[in-house]
């Protein structure tokens, strides 16, 4: 009775891990037939997991959605982050989710065993959250899109933009970024037949998945600095590139990734590039930064810094003679 209770959790912490098994990979896996897989499987259905199976030579197992959340089986590397990320995502941007992290942290923390509880003691204490300014969004909307992203379906919201307009979309999903302060969706927009980077905080309503899409190729590999590029530079005026006199990691203390995207330039020097709706903006930003830099781009970026400069030594040194 020991042994089999041993193998059913055995096969249980396998179909938590990976997606889909077939029968031959479960059984080598587990060093016992298929029958017993088999039979395994019959009782893990009769203690209310729901195991799925699909028939044929590329079928196989996997634990499906049931009416009820079963008892998961963590390691205790995987016991502390998931107590550690309940900790810290009770402030975090999603709305409504904090009073559900601290009960689940509740559940976990009394059932963490003896060897660990030190070690998440210690981290817990370690670990400060500042309060967030991250624009809040429904968990309901995100747990919709990521769905959707999974079964490669067509999804249909609302969707306010940043001039107070109201419109219904029609996108294909295929990312969710986190900057940290926002969500950001990457989608195909069906109707403009373009790439879209949607903010989650302005989806008015929970998505909707229509039919199935054929993925098409991605607009950038690395997704998450593509949305970096869309939100400090596609929407503006002005796209505005220095050459700061300054290493990556000093520029980096100093400039948020939600202003501008950073790149290294040689050993020394780094590239800013970022977008601004004014030419005053930009000038009194990399000023207060308090480091060398020499414009690249806008030319009439240079002309305004000239302007400026000008403008600036006339204050400096004073006021002139008066006329008599």
């Amino acid at each position: 009775m020991i042994q089999t209770s041993a193998r059913l959790l055995q096969l249980l912490s396998l179909l938590q891990i990976r997606r889909e098994w077939t029968g031959p990979a479960l059984a080598v896996r587990m060093q016992v037939t298929e029958r017993t897989v088999r039979r395994d499987i019959d009782k893990l259905r009769n203690l209310g997991y729901p195991v799925q199976a699909s028939p044929g030579i590329a079928g196989g197992y996997q634990l499906g959605a049931g009416a009820q959340l079963p008892p998961l089986l963590l390691d205790d590397n995987e016991a502390l982050a998931v107590a550690l990320g309940l900790s810290s995502v009770a402030a975090g941007p999603v709305a409504g989710i904090g009073e559900a992290s601290v009960r689940a942290l509740a559940k976990l923390e009394q059932v963490l065993p003896a060897r660990l509880r030190p070690k998440f003691a210690m981290l817990k204490a370690a670990v400060t959250t500042l309060p967030s300014l991250a624009a809040p969004v429904d968990p309901l909307k995100l747990t919709a899109v990521s769905s959707a992203i999974a079964d490669r379906r067509l999804i249909t919201f609302d969707y306010t933009t940043a001039d107070g307009g109201f419109g219904r979309r029609l996108a294909e999903p295929y990312r969710l970024v986190d900057t940290g302060r926002r969500w950001y969706l990457v989608a195909w927009d069906v109707e403009r037949e373009d790439w879209r980077t949607f903010r989650a905080d302005r989806i008015a309503s929970v998505p909707s998945e229509r039919k199935k899409y054929v993925p098409r190729p991605l607009p950038a590999q690395d997704l998450a600095a593509y949305v970096q590029r869309s939100i400090t530079r596609s929407p503006y005026r002005y796209d505005v590139v220095v050459r700061l006199r300054a290493p990556l990691h000093v520029v980096a203390a100093l400039v948020s990734p939600h202003v501008a995207s950073l790149e290294a330039d040689g050993g020394n020097m780094t590239i800013l590039r970022a977008g601004w709706d004014s030419l005053e903006t930009p000038a009194a930003h990399l000023a207060s930064l308090d480091l060398d830099f020499e414009i690249l781009e806008p030319e009439v970026f240079r002309s305004h810094a000239v302007k400026l400069a000008e403008r600036l030594n006339r204050a400096a040194r004073g006021p002139g003679p008066t006329s008599q």
